[in-house]
């Protein structure tokens, strides 16, 4: 167990409006630090007030990239709980990103107990409007001073908090996806299961291409043949067609295995849909659309939860889907999952964990 110290800010600061939260905007009172030094592991967990950091210009993390992040969310009850959500699956997807980037593993009880204290002192932070949350974000970034392209010898491990409303501007009304045809953002072999911020990096350039063509999410295909469906910029993507469910597979490791994809497939597979994980073309999506068995398309991640897909654009090929509204399935999804999140629904999953 670590003994985390706490030093408390003198002052603390007010909180923002929870109708103009939006997303990642404002900060908490205070934050988690643990750092690393080869031959030693971690040491010295603290909860500090939320601050700057200060690291070396020459810090490895600047120069090569050798960090990870992850994100979750708290939630308060209408009793006035505070639950998380399956928090087990972001760590564990956490030390995944650790072993891909050669990133000394945390354990993942030291990894949940920091998460629970930090957002235990927080906790007036959490707010408790309709459709808000507070954003977890841990991260860890090689620290290192020095140039040369090596496995750091030393690493900043980083918790911040952040109360957010809807990920959209929209929502859960239906968002307009650009499918890239000209960038990848992964392949296989690469990064792309990782939570890594360079494949972000990577993919800013076709969203900022959509975003000019009025789209508020790249639809990202494979690396190699421009083919088959990944996923979006920010989410694991779906599909109905006809009386299945299909979602792309994980097999060649360039999609991020989601914790909300995961939850999506245990959850309509516990109502008896059929859901099929594998390769699915864009050919065959819009083929479906035109001979009318493409029901409905959306998006999960841990940000949007569910976001409905109202309109594709391939290059021009423009198709509707279901009328540019939400479907049923997706509409289920998002009140069941935001249900069990917020303490609403039975979690017959056992999938909420309770801060305190």
């Amino acid at each position: 167990m670590l003994n985390i110290r706490i030093d408390s800010i003198a002052q603390r600061k007010e909180k923002p409006d929870s109708d103009k939260l939006g997303f990642g905007k404002y900060f908490t009172d205070h934050m988690f630090i643990m750092d690393y030094a080869e031959g030693k592991g971690w040491y010295d967990p603290r909860i500090i007030p939320f601050s700057d950091l200060s690291l070396s210009p020459a810090a490895m993390v600047f120069h090569y990239g050798q960090e990870m992040f992850e994100g979750l969310k708290a939630y308060r009850t209408s009793d006035g709980k505070i639950l998380l959500f399956r928090p087990d699956k972001n760590i564990e997807r956490m030390n995944n990103t650790n072993d891909r980037l050669c990133i000394p593993r945390i354990d993942p009880a030291d990894a949940l107990q920091a998460i629970r204290t930090l957002v235990d002192y927080e906790r007036e932070w959490v707010p408790d409007k309709e459709g808000t949350s507070l954003y977890i974000r841990p991260f860890i970034i090689a620290t290192d001073a020095a140039l040369g392209v090596h496995v750091a010898h030393n690493y900043m491990f980083v918790i911040i908090l952040s109360p957010v409303g809807s990920y959209y501007p929209q929502g859960i009304n239906p968002v307009k996806i650009y499918i890239e045809t000209e960038y990848v953002r992964a392949v296989k072999g690469g990064t792309g299961r990782a939570k890594a911020g360079g494949n972000y990096a990577a993919s800013l350039i076709g969203q900022q291409k959509a975003d000019k063509l009025g789209y508020a999410q790249v639809l990202w295909l494979d690396g190699i043949g421009h083919k088959y469906i990944d996923e979006v910029g920010a989410m694991n993507v779906f599909f109905v067609v006809g009386e299945e469910i299909l979602t792309p597979s994980l097999d060649d490791g360039s999609i991020l295995p989601g914790v909300t994809r995961a939850s999506c497939i245990e959850l309509l597979r516990s109502w008896g849909y059929d859901v099929a994980e594998r390769k699915i073309s864009v050919d065959e999506i819009y083929e479906a659309s035109k001979n009318g068995s493409l029901k409905e398309a959306f998006g999960t991640g841990t940000a949007a939860v569910i976001s409905p897909i109202g309109e594709l654009n391939n290059d021009g090929d423009i198709i509707t889907l279901n009328n540019g509204k939400i479907g049923p399935i997706s509409q289920k999804l998002y009140d069941n999952l935001t249900g069990i999140q917020w303490g609403k629904k039975e979690d017959i999953f056992d999938w909420t964990l309770t801060v305190r």
